[in-house]
């Protein structure tokens, strides 16, 4: 995860240089980029970052050597390295979605589409009056 307020071009270097350590000394299988999405809490002040992946099979020290220059890299938020199986597929992400066309003014009713759906309604009213014990019975298996 990527500082967004770096430069674009510096961002970019940063992944080359992961990328040109993970080849020198591994194999890389996968590289993306996620792009920029929302973070679940702020880290060092920021609330999103620059998300790039790689997939990578190991090579002699290349676990230690990236998790050292990740570590003093400037403009690395987080990073976090995985072991996976090798036949587990790679699953991508969604795109990212604007929070801003999902959320609601303060105060502002539902439309009844947006509601949540509710669940089935009881078929019987007079087994709800009686604080339905047929129906507990039926849904345990015991016969009243």
């Amino acid at each position: 995860m990527l500082d967004p307020e770096l430069p674009d071009d510096r961002r970019d270097q940063i992944a080359v240089d992961a990328r040109r350590r993970i080849e020198n000394s591994g194999e890389l299988k996968q590289e993306r980029s996620w792009g920029l999405r929302k973070l679940a809490y702020e880290i060092k002040q920021r609330t999103e970052a620059d998300y790039r992946f790689f997939r990578f099979a190991n090579g002699g020290d290349l676990l230690s050597e990236l998790n050292h220059n990740l570590k003093i890299a400037d403009g690395v938020l987080r990073f976090r390295i995985f072991k996976v199986d090798p036949d587990t597929p790679v699953i991508d992400p969604p795109p990212p979605f604007s929070l801003a066309a999902t959320s609601t003014r303060a105060g502002a009713r539902r439309r009844e589409d947006e509601r949540p759906p509710r669940g089935p309604e009881p078929a019987d009213s007079e087994a709800q009056e009686s604080g339905e014990p047929e129906a507990a019975a039926a849904a345990t298996g015991d016969e009243a």
